[in-house]
């Protein structure tokens, strides 16, 4: 029997086990698909905690995981652009931690030959989650851009986005992440109390668009800069959102095939860099979301479900 994540409680990662299920059945529009890689997220720990419960409550059992990479191991009658053995990158919400799942085969794009499975594996959430903030502000060519929290997932992908536009990027990170950052371009300010008085520093003739991953009261700090709301994109604070008239797209804007096969050709062809930050196994999903919670990440966290 394949194996996979569940939680039959609320609480922190002690209650995640890895058990034995039931092999998925394929349906004709389906794909079935044995995962390689799959990417964690933060958000992941707010649902397990039933932070959400009221809004996405579980259902117990309940699975964990969205975004992976893996092989094509069966497909529905119905289904025409994928065949048995193709290397695939999809979304799979709160299943995606198995050795296997059943998708809509409008949940999968191919894998291009050149990108690793870990980065793979973070297109469908981070990416496209970078990839809406980034179109939210519309960079332009010559102008300065700040990205918070440059040096995480979402951060760090958004900051080479935005670089690509032709912009100016500052990017707030912590002391360790200065010389990571400088290394792809982006110019680091140290985030924490006085980030409003640095960022003016670093940028005396202002700041023309400002990209919130973290929350900490930086879109009070963007407004306080003279940024304009409609230039302003958070993914970490509603709250902030309503409160300025500040935009907010993030994943849910920009999850689409399309834009994951575009980042994903990007990616392999070395236009921006997926960092992976540290690769688990299965059974090491417990420790996995304890450092995850830790939240001062390099890149990305990936689950290494199997050997391709």
């Amino acid at each position: 029997m394949p194996r996979a994540v569940r939680f039959r409680r609320y609480g922190g990662p002690e209650v995640l086990e890895v058990v034995d299920v039931d092999r998925p059945k394929v349906g004709p529009d389906e794909v079935l698909v044995d995962v390689v890689t799959v990417a964690l997220n933060p958000g992941e720990i707010a649902l397990r905690e039933g932070a959400f419960d009221d809004v996405w409550p579980a259902d117990f059992p309940e699975g964990q995981g969205n975004d992976f990479a893996g092989i094509v191991a069966e497909v529905g009658g119905d289904v025409t652009g994928f065949a048995q053995g193709d290397e695939v990158i999809g979304f799979a919400p709160r299943a995606a931690q198995a050795e296997v799942v059943v998708v809509g085969a409008g949940a999968l794009v191919a894998k291009p030959a050149g990108l690793t499975w870990e980065r793979a594996a973070c297109i469908a959430g981070v990416g496209s989650t970078a990839w809406a903030a980034v179109e939210a502000v519309q960079p332009q060519r010559g102008e300065t851009v700040v990205v918070s929290a440059a040096a995480g997932g979402v951060g760090v992908i958004a900051a080479q986005l935005a670089r690509l536009r032709g912009a100016r990027v500052i990017g707030t990170a912590g002391r360790g992440n200065v010389a990571f950052l400088r290394d792809l371009g982006v110019e680091p300010v140290e985030y924490g109390p006085g980030l409003a008085d640095r960022l003016a520093a670093a940028a005396p003739e202002g700041i023309d668009a400002y990209l919130d991953n973290v929350g900490d009261g930086n879109v009070d700090v963007a407004i306080g800069l003279g940024v304009r709301p409609v230039r302003i994109n958070t993914i970490a604070d509603p709250g902030a959102a309503r409160r300025h008239g500040v935009r907010s797209r993030a994943q849910v804007d920009a999850s689409t095939p399309e834009v994951w096969g575009h980042l994903a050709a990007m990616a392999a062809r070395g236009e921006f860099v997926i960092t992976i930050a540290e690769t688990y196994a299965l059974d090491e999903v417990r420790q996995a979301y304890r450092d995850l919670a830790e939240r001062h990440t390099r890149g990305k966290r990936v689950l290494r479900i199997r050997p391709a």
